[in-house]
């Protein structure tokens, strides 16, 4: 049988997770989730209903919120975003070591992360279905890792607060599996969500024939994402000729990714 985009990025990513499972981080890291491993069947999901074939546009994230794709396996996966707009659900596990001020709940998670209902939310009034959007987009986080450090709440880390020397293995190996990402999917735009997920793909991808760019990160902890997130991102996508302005249209019945039917927490929250 031929080698299809989702398998062959499915065994990619196995072999990612298994190269950073090795890698090791100092204090003040005391604990690391790898949603790639305890919610893979959630992921796997993803990957065969959405990286197949080749895609027009990649929506790059950072890495993991603990509430977020730490709990779904799905990047910026928002609980209601993950099951009511992409459909995905299933068992969750558990980290190898789980922190108890953020415990792994998977689908029972009570918290909801601002950013990935904001993300998703502008992608369902746009595109209706999970389907239709996943015929040209895909999304994917940098980093499948979370970092927290051994607080009582176990405060969050994103990659860019590492070390060096801790830094650039982690580094090399997801720039190595971003440019096996977009030579699998042939992107003609890489978005970046946030500065350093646009920098990350910038260096990354140097020399393919792929445009990067940026839009706002939509977390709540930044003054301009609380100021029509979704009204600044859509804007800057069809100025720079990602999306057709004003196509397609909203449909006043598409799933309602923004509902507050869960406490919201920031993606990154401290």
């Amino acid at each position: 049988m031929p080698e299809t985009s989702a398998s062959r990025l499915m065994g990619a990513t196995k072999a990612l997770s298994a190269e950073l499972n090795a890698l090791r981080f100092s204090p003040p890291v005391s604990h690391v989730y790898n949603p790639l491993d305890y919610a893979w069947e959630i992921h796997a999901e993803y990957l065969r209903r959405h990286a197949s074939g080749t895609k027009r546009v990649i929506f790059l994230g950072m890495n993991p919120g603990p509430f977020g794709m730490a709990q779904t396996g799905v990047p910026f996966g928002e609980v209601n975003a993950v099951r009511d707009f992409l459909g995905l659900y299933g068992l969750v596990g558990s980290p190898a070591r789980e922190h108890p001020g953020k415990p792994v709940e998977g689908f029972a998670c009570p918290r909801s992360e601002v950013s990935g209902r904001r993300l998703w939310g502008l992608f369902a009034r746009r595109f209706q279905t999970a389907e239709e959007f996943a015929r040209d987009h895909y999304v994917h986080n940098y980093c499948p890792l979370l970092f927290l450090e051994n607080t009582r709440q176990g405060r969050n880390l994103t990659p860019d607060s590492l070390p060096a020397s801790e830094a650039f293995p982690l580094y090399s190996a997801c720039d190595t599996f971003l440019r096996l990402l977009t030579d699998t999917l042939r992107p003609r735009y890489v978005v970046g969500v946030g500065g350093f997920a646009e920098a990350r793909a910038a260096e990354a991808l140097a020399g393919r024939p792929v445009q990067v760019l940026r839009i706002l990160h939509p977390s709540p902890a930044s003054p301009a994402a609380n100021k029509d997130w979704e009204g600044a991102a859509t804007a800057a996508l069809e100025a720079a000729g990602v999306w057709q302005a004003g196509q397609p249209p909203a449909r006043a019945d598409a799933p309602d990714c923004n509902h507050a039917a869960l406490p919201l927490f920031p993606e990154h929250e401290k």
